[in-house]
């Protein structure tokens, strides 16, 4: 819709060039048409904000032409202009979906006032709806609201992929939120009504995994007393969540596979093929490319769960959105333990902030109830925060190491190999192992790390 636009729809010419010199003063933007018809394919091609639609015209009157716009999915406003003592014909045409009406002969500043008043409600209903779009933005994703750059971007890709029933890898750290983003997408697809089924792969022992997603019989295996439905049974018609993929062994991959492709399984011990209708979201820490290469994950099993991809990034790549996230947080806690905290000082918020947070959302929601629950005041002091989130970071390479008996040249290809090898192993604890994630985080090509991580002698799990 163009906002400030006007279309004036009338089949007399001088009707219509009158209203267009008074309503150009308040420097509109004016289009023209003729009659009905010609009125509903500009409707449709220009999208006027407003309309002025005259009642009696040829073909297609005012009144059927209101009707025909109040059908369109994004119809403008419109202003029947009558004939003097036609009134009932307009409170007529209110009735069916008109704003207001105008009757001939009218004076100029009443057509400027009324023009002025309906885009003015047009554009009142604008923002209310982009504030609304907002508000159920920043509320509608539990933890992980946020209004960095890169958490638009998440955003934007859960609302899209929330329309198309497709398989969803989510990728991220430990406490990053992977679950609430399924939870999110769930509750927003076709398929809220349906049970919404989290299973974690990596809490599960080898032995009962399958047992876990497929269900079995009684006397399939010792303990089996009685027949059990599995996780994708009981998510029929819904979403289930495998959180942890990365972890699961290659055999329960192969099953999976199966239900992937077909929608059928059978239960353990059983002969029964069971068909069932289900969303498959995957979530994992992992990097599933390197698993692939080190051949602990299916390569087709992997192209099957990531039809869309899904990267959820740390908090420390995020740190604009610390604030907001605090003050969620202090309120929420407030509630729950019946609380009175009111605010948090700049000194403890610039703490948070400059903090790295390897345990993420988590970490800081944990972080701001402790502090909550154990304050006395009204507002959080640095104080109040634990003393991991005080200490300061020691320098990567102190100046009492420097070895200044060794020629500069020696000394300074020493300093080098320290600060490299020291910076790239905490970049390597801050991605937990993960050379894709330390790569990018490093701004460097993956190959280019594993070369360097060879030259310094730096074994990935290393943390000394």
């Amino acid at each position: 819709m163009r906002i400030n636009s006007i279309l004036i729809v009338d089949d007399e010419k001088a009707a219509r060039y009158g209203m267009q010199k008074i309503l150009q003063r308040d420097h509109y933007t004016i289009f023209e048409a003729a009659n009905g018809l010609d009125a509903l394919q500009k409707i449709q091609t220009l999208q006027p904000a407003l309309v002025f639609l005259d009642i009696n015209m040829p073909q297609l009157n005012g009144l059927k032409t209101l009707e025909k716009i109040c059908e369109m999915k994004h119809p403008p406003l419109v202003v029947i202009v009558t004939a003097h003592g036609s009134e009932k014909i307009a409170v007529e045409a209110m009735k069916k979906g008109a704003y207001d009406y105008i009757a001939k002969p009218y004076e100029m500043e009443e057509l400027r006032l009324i023009a002025k008043n309906a885009l003015e409600r047009i554009a009142l209903q604008e923002e209310n709806t982009r504030l609304r779009l907002e508000i159920g933005r920043l509320e509608g994703y539990g933890e992980l609201l946020g209004q960095s750059k890169i958490m638009r971007e998440v955003f934007d890709k859960i609302e899209k992929v929330v329309t198309a029933d497709v398989t969803v890898l989510l990728q991220g750290e430990s406490g990053c939120g992977k679950e609430l983003v399924a939870s999110e997408i769930h509750r927003r697809s076709k398929r809220k009504n349906g049970p919404f089924i989290v299973m974690n792969c990596a809490a599960v022992p080898e032995t009962l995994i399958e047992s876990e997603l497929f269900g079995h019989e009684k006397g399939s295996f010792t303990g089996a007393t009685e027949r059990r439905m599995g996780k994708f049974e009981l998510a029929n018609k819904g979403t289930i969540l495998l959180d942890e993929i990365g972890d699961m062994s290659l055999s329960t991959q192969s099953k999976l596979l199966r239900v992937l492709q077909e929608q059928k399984f059978e239960r353990l011990g059983g002969a029964e093929t069971l068909e069932v209708d289900v969303r498959i979201i995957s979530a994992t820490h992992r990097d599933l490319e390197e698993e692939i290469e080190e051949g602990r994950f299916r390569e087709d099993l992997y192209y099957r769960i990531k039809v869309v991809n899904i990267k959820i990034p740390p908090l420390r790549q995020r740190k604009e959105d610390i604030p907001l996230l605090v003050n969620r947080f202090i309120h929420y806690f407030n509630e729950k333990h019946q609380k009175n905290v009111a605010s948090i000082s700049n000194d403890a918020m610039k703490k948070l902030i400059a903090y790295n947070w390897p345990g993420n959302i988590r970490q800081l929601k944990n972080t701001i109830e402790s502090a909550v629950v154990l304050t006395n005041n009204e507002m959080l002091d640095a104080l109040d925060l634990s003393e991991e989130i005080l200490q300061p970071e020691e320098p990567l390479i102190p100046q009492k190491n420097i070895n200044y008996n060794l020629s500069f040249r020696e000394a300074k290809k020493i300093i080098i190999e320290n600060f490299e090898r020291d910076f790239i192993k905490k970049k390597l604890e801050e991605c937990g192992g993960n050379i894709s994630r330390t790569a990018e985080a490093l701004d460097m090509h993956r190959q280019n790390l594993q070369q360097k991580m060879r030259d310094l002698e730096i074994n990935r799990g290393c943390r000394d």
